[in-house]
């Protein structure tokens, strides 16, 4: 279930004391989107979070790429239609609407947190979106609809001219922390080997 984490890095660029209306207009401008991150999931009554990096590319036209490379590799691309999990040695896992429902339905709404598409957002969460000042904002979601509020609490995302941080906190207690750095925006197209990741 944490594959779901990686509709939420988000990356824009934009003034203080914006709405959630203008942070949607600013994250579909760009086309392109490059970072790394580092996933710590805290469960409770373990002292010492389990923690995973590696490198994600969100692409407008062809999806979402997402490569874990510690403690092991493991790769994840979301288009509209399927996720498909790849693992060295192993034969690809495809997930669609056929043959996993409710995972498909997690990848449609990540390409809505990934775009704030506020239309879809409000038919799943509660939303509470603050301007922190300074450049920083923080926006809250709180599951309204099965099977999303079944297992989260609440999603909690803030950052300044891109999103830093994002944190979901299950219903068990446990919760999991993204953080994402070195954000690249350019070029605004993928490259030849980018292209080749969706292949």
């Amino acid at each position: 279930m944490r594959y779901i984490l990686v509709f939420l890095a988000f990356f824009c660029s934009f003034a203080s004391a914006m709405t959630l209306d203008e942070l949607q207009a600013i994250l579909t401008k760009n086309e392109v989107v490059r970072a790394d991150f580092v996933q710590e999931r805290q469960i409770k009554n373990i002292k010492t979070p389990l923690i995973s990096k590696g490198k994600m590319l969100l692409s407008q036209d062809k999806g979402l790429w997402w490569q874990q490379t510690e403690p092991f590799k493991t790769t994840l691309i979301l288009r509209e239609n399927e996720m498909i999990q790849r693992m060295d040695g192993q034969e690809d896992q495809r997930i669609t609407l056929e043959n996993n429902p409710q995972m498909f339905q997690f990848n449609s709404l990540m390409r809505a947190l990934v775009k704030a598409d506020k239309a879809v957002l409000d038919n799943h969460f509660a939303l509470e979106f603050s301007d922190k000042g300074q450049n920083q904002w923080e926006l809250v979601l709180v599951p309204t609809t099965t099977p999303l509020d079944k297992i989260f609490s609440r999603i909690e995302l803030s950052g300044s001219t891109v999103v830093d941080n994002v944190i979901l906190i299950d219903k068990q207690g446990d919760s999991t922390k993204i953080t994402f750095t070195n954000h690249q925006l350019t070029p605004s197209t993928l490259t030849p080997e980018e292209t080749q990741y969706f292949d």
